[in-house]
């Protein structure tokens, strides 16, 4: 008997585990109005397992994970003897449609509109997540080819499987650690940047176990090595479209505006990391000489500042203006 296709209605949790539930592909247009069954006590499920104690929401009440039509992704099986990948990202919604309030999508949404209303800015990022392979064999040099044929053809399908999704991933390469590989993806509005950044280790996810093998985005793997972060690159536009944080005039070419949001940032720096950086482990991986973010600081080009200005490129004449942008280090995985 051959196996029944199936879609995963999914909602990232605060600890960043996707979790969800299943209904019969040919039947998600059936979902699309009313969402499935969710229960409050679900967000405090822990990364472990675990309910967490105290539980804030008790074992009462009701929600519905409504699914999101637009991020439906699907990755065929090819040649694996594994079913397609079918999810569509989910809001959770009260019973009667409206926002429940420890929504992480829903919370997004509201920072991005109250964004566009106080500084009539919209926001595009883009996400470079860092991942290791958990493999016995002794790892190649880092930044090596070798290191990528060695895993040959994870590379080429895993990037295969990303533009399917609709992840649009720029790169695939080796990186510092042992069997650490970075993918980064091209820039995406608001909401749907946030939400290639969960497809994509999904996706990776998916095609390392087709593999055989096990792809991890812990922060610090092992203490003497480098750790996996997820740099998130942010620009501003205005309502036209035009870049608001670039500004011939002005050090380092960013913007009086683009410096504000840069204050904003380090003088919260402690309390965001909380958000972005919420593992035990990944406090260990925020220090100097890790790579990471171990400075609480502005910089150019310096990739331990926890906010980098990277370089403006100018081979090939691609426009300065939209290439400015702020780099924010100090996240990873462990991050909704």
């Amino acid at each position: 008997m051959s196996a029944a296709e199936l879609v995963t209605l999914v909602c990232c949790d605060l600890g960043s585990i996707v979790r969800g539930r299943s209904v019969l592909a040919d039947e998600l247009a059936k979902q699309l109005d009313a969402g499935v069954s969710w229960v409050p006590a679900n967000h405090a499920l822990t990364p472990l397992g675990p309910v967490a104690e105290p539980n804030p929401f008790g074992s009462t009440g009701d929600l519905r994970l409504l699914p999101d039509a637009d991020t439906r992704i699907i990755v065929g099986a090819g040649d694996s003897s594994a079913s397609a990948l079918e999810l569509v990202l989910c809001d959770i919604v009260q019973t009667d449609g409206k926002p429940w309030e420890c929504c992480p999508r829903s919370f997004l949404r509201d920072a991005l509109d109250e964004l566009e209303q106080e500084l009539d800015a919209r926001l595009v990022a883009s996400f470079e997540h860092e991942f290791q392979l958990l493999l016995d064999a002794a790892p190649a040099l880092p930044f090596t080819l070798d290191a990528q044929r060695r895993v040959d053809p994870f590379p080429g399908r895993v990037m295969s499987a990303l533009v399917e999704a609709g992840v649009e991933p720029e790169r695939i390469f080796a990186e510092y650690a042992a069997h650490q590989f970075e993918i980064p993806v091209a820039p995406a509005e608001g909401l749907a940047s946030a939400d290639r950044s969960i497809v994509l280790k999904e996706v990776v996810r998916e095609l390392a176990r087709r593999e055989g093998v096990r792809a991890s985005f812990v922060p610090l793997l092992d203490p003497a090595q480098a750790g996996n972060g997820v740099h998130i690159h942010m620009s501003l536009l205005d309502a036209s479209g035009r870049p608001l944080l670039y500004d011939e005039t002005q050090p380092a070419l960013l913007s009086e505006l683009g410096a504000r949001f840069a204050a904003g940032i380090l003088r919260h720096a402690r309390a965001l990391s909380a958000l972005t950086a919420a593992s035990p482990v990944s406090s260990a991986r925020l220090a100097p000489h890790h790579w990471s973010a171990g400075a609480v600081c502005l910089a150019e080009r310096n990739r331990e500042a926890l906010l980098r200005i990277p370089p403006i490129v100018t081979l090939g004449n691609a426009d300065a203006a939209g290439q400015l942008r702020i780099e924010y280090r100090g996240a990873d995985a462990t991050a909704n």
